[in-house]
């Protein structure tokens, strides 16, 4: 039996008997038979279980899977500019939005991008919900345990923002201070794997950076470590409000991330950004969004 078809299937057996059940129901309690609505749910839940095992295909972890679905879903945060964010009109733009549907028109598929919740990265990725996270990802040691990366394209550092008139210009000017942080991001990990954690007043977690950012405008925290890439971005929007610190915690590398079983679909990304770096093309939308070509060879 096909997938859907056993979806039709389970979905009518569902509904008919949801229908049967309220009728049982809306009788006079004197003639309801307890006995039967136990057993009525009974089997509710396990159509439910059995439908939905029934409809769920699992995760794609084959390019030839991959080919013949005809499109691959990219997740992001679409906050993080300028790698993956939305633009004044609500369209989503970036670099990495850039380079990802490049790789799928010389591949002959749809990017489809899913914006997702960035401590849920990983359950997001291993459920099939996405097919790969491609919205500057720091390659980590804690992280390649968990996924599959494509070579590094791109090297960053965690850096420290503070507000202009800010004092604060290392490491150790953050002792009794407030630091801000995206929850699970590397900056988060960076800041906790350095003793200067235990001097902090706080470090405060995000869910997404441009929170951190406005709490760090209008004082609430006194600095933020952030990605390198994204906060000189920011700092070349936001002209006279922020400036980086001289000291930073972590020099890193960005990478595309997958499953782990999913070394055919990396291995199809990996080919492609190469041959993309070989021919200038990487280079050209390199140079539209940082005014230089920051790819690594």
């Amino acid at each position: 039996m096909s997938t859907e078809i056993q979806c039709f299937f389970y979905a009518n057996v569902f509904l008919n008997l949801t229908l049967y059940n309220d009728k049982v129901l809306n009788y006079n309690e004197h003639e309801v038979n307890k006995k039967m609505k136990k057993i009525i749910g009974f089997i509710l839940m396990f159509v439910t279980i059995f439908s939905l095992i029934g409809c769920t295909s699992g995760p794609i972890n084959t390019w030839e899977k991959i080919e013949e679905r005809g499109y691959v879903i990219v997740g992001l945060d679409d906050t993080f500019a300028p790698m993956g964010f939305r633009d004044n009109t609500g369209n989503l733009v970036g670099f990495d939005v850039d380079l990802a549907k490049e790789v799928g028109n010389r591949l002959g598929i749809e990017v489809r991008f899913q914006p997702i919740d960035w401590d849920a990265k990983v359950l997001e990725l291993d459920s099939g919900n996405i097919d790969m996270i491609w919205n500057g990802l720091t390659i980590t040691e804690a992280r390649l345990e968990e996924m599959l990366f494509s070579n590094p394209y791109i090297a960053n550092t965690q850096m420290i923002m503070v507000r202009i008139d800010s004092e604060i210009d290392t490491i150790n000017d953050l002792v009794g201070k407030k630091v801000g942080v995206q929850i699970s991001s590397a900056a988060f990990d960076a800041v906790s794997a350095n003793p200067i954690v235990v001097d902090l007043l706080e470090l405060v977690k995000y869910d997404q950076y441009n929170q951190a950012l406005l709490e760090l405008e209008n004082g609430s925290i006194d600095a933020v470590v952030i990605d390198e890439i994204m906060g000189r971005y920011v700092i070349s929007q936001s002209v006279g409000k922020y400036r980086v610190a001289s000291e930073n915690f972590a020099e890193e590398t960005y990478g595309v991330g997958f499953r782990l079983e999913s070394d055919s679909i990396r291995d199809q990304i990996n080919l492609i950004l190469n041959e993309m770096i070989a021919d200038g093309t990487a280079a050209e939308i390199s140079m539209k969004w940082f005014n230089e070509d920051i790819f690594l060879r």
